[in-house]
């Protein structure tokens, strides 16, 4: 409780003492560009083995003949979209965004410069955090509309070239019943997922105390605090929103 306290008053302190909007919209333009841009390449590779995956598994168990072969894109579908595009995502962006906001975070603590913008009268958690806070709500849920997109292109690929299913099959499973509320709970999700991830690994690597050891932890702690965060989130987002 007592870092639940301290991660509160931590998120409390990055709208005082602000600066002005030209200084936060340069660093959130640099950082999207580090948070988004430069992650496109890994989630679309993660995501279409997922979609790929999804296909295969998915019409291998699939030993009924009563079941129509388009239900197979069906369950891509909805897996991408309820499940595999936002979480499993937020746990790769956890690895790899967050990991990196804890340890320059915590690099600069151990080096003394945050303790620098202080005493030139900058509030270094809003100066240093927010921007990473605002470019992954940015940044995001982009990123899980290009996972998403990656993964069902994937499953038709791999359906086609295999044969399990024919794209004509593969694209009317896709249209098959859709409602619309799925991507707006995805996007829901990816906007919390965003923050937990970016402001849990902002924090950790923000209060880190000790040496060039002690950033290496709190960076592990960043990502598993991260990950157990998002997972919680995921649950409890389904049973407020998507459970009727």
């Amino acid at each position: 409780m007592k870092g639940f306290g301290r991660y509160i008053l931590f998120l409390g302190t990055l709208v005082v003492r602000m600066e002005s909007f030209k200084t936060y919209y340069r660093l959130t333009l640099e950082e999207c560009l580090q948070i988004g841009l430069k992650s496109v390449a890994l989630v679309a590779l993660v995501s279409s083995f997922m979609g790929a995956v999804t296909t295969v598994q998915t019409a291998y168990n699939m030993v009924s003949p009563l079941i129509p072969r388009y239900v197979i894109s069906q369950v891509v579908r909805e897996m991408t979209i309820l499940e595999l595009a936002p979480t499993i995502i937020a746990v790769i962006f956890a690895g790899k965004v967050g990991s990196s906001m804890a340890g320059g975070l915590g690099t600069m603590r151990i080096t003394e410069q945050i303790d620098a913008l202080e005493v030139m009268g900058i509030n270094s958690t809003s100066y240093l955090v927010l921007p990473k806070i605002v470019a992954s709500l940015l940044m995001y849920p982009l990123l899980v509309i290009v996972a998403g997109v990656c993964s069902m292109v994937a499953g038709y690929l791999v359906g086609g070239i295999t044969g399990i299913i024919t794209p004509t099959d593969y694209i009317y499973g896709i249209r098959f019943y859709f409602d619309d509320y799925s991507v707006t709970f995805a996007m829901i999700k990816s906007f919390v997922f965003a923050f937990l991830i970016s402001s849990i690994s902002s924090f950790k690597g923000y209060h880190t105390q000790g040496g060039a050891l002690e950033v290496g932890i709190a960076t592990t702690a960043a990502v598993t605090t991260s990950v157990i965060a998002v997972l919680s989130a995921d649950y409890l987002l389904a049973q407020l929103l998507y459970v009727r």
